[in-house]
């Protein structure tokens, strides 16, 4: 049974089904999910909407290589990345990682590795939509900060 759930769709994930999948194994002892979602105001601005582009290419594979290295650093038994690509609008989620293991400390520690990772290297590119216009968003150095600590 594969390991590994990897998902770049426009449609809406169901956070129920995959935390089913990541805990149904009887020598999983902890769960997490972490669900991200659009938020209203972004760098001073209220935002509408959120257009994301991907290469699937490039991002299926940068998706494989964070999960990797997170299992190599940590003893997970299921890792889960769902990431929404197209027009999505505030309050809309946008992203789903989740991790099951035998204790709480790994995946506490490997899912945020993981958003970590995500936010730094998956190559996602992303358009708000605010009332000035559109903007292509850049990555914020918190993300890269928070990234270096692994």
């Amino acid at each position: 049974m594969d390991e590994i759930l990897i998902a770049v769709q426009t449609e809406p994930f169901d956070q129920n089904a995959v935390y089913r999948w990541l805990s149904e194994q009887h020598s999983v002892g902890a769960t997490t999910i972490f669900v991200g979602k659009v938020r209203e105001m972004n760098l001073g601005d209220k935002v509408s909407s959120l257009y994301l582009e991907h290469y699937p290419a490039m991002t299926e594979k940068a998706l494989h290589e964070i999960i990797q290295t997170a299992k190599q650093r940590w003893n997970l038994q299921r890792v889960a990345i769902i990431h929404r690509v197209g027009l999505l609008h505030t309050g809309d989620e946008i992203v789903l990682v989740g991790v099951s293991t035998a204790h709480r400390a790994d995946v506490y520690a490997a899912n945020e590795f993981i958003m970590d990772y995500l936010k730094t290297k998956a190559p996602f590119w992303k358009k708000e939509q605010t009332e000035q216009g559109e903007r292509w968003i850049e990555g914020r150095e918190s993300d890269l900060v928070a990234a270096e600590k692994w």
